[in-house]
């Protein structure tokens, strides 16, 4: 087995994981600048987040529940 098994792909990943962490700073550095300057609100964005793109069903009511129950025959 050579000697630099694997040293190039941990670089690598070290790479892009040190890449990603400074786009992150740098876009948080940009969202600061921007809640000074009054261009965005201040605190974190909160998005209403539609129930199929997170692949939820909404509950049925309790009533519908116990109802369902009495329906399905017993085992």
């Amino acid at each position: 087995m050579p000697e630099s098994y694997g040293k190039k792909q941990r670089r690598n990943v070290k790479a892009k994981k040190a890449a990603a962490r400074d786009e992150r700073r740098v876009a948080r550095a940009q969202r600061r600048n921007d809640r000074r300057a009054g261009l965005i609100e201040p605190g974190t964005p909160i998005q209403a987040t539609d129930p199929a793109d997170l692949a939820l069903t909404p509950l049925p009511p309790p009533e519908a529940a116990a109802e369902e129950e009495r329906e399905r025959p017993a085992t």
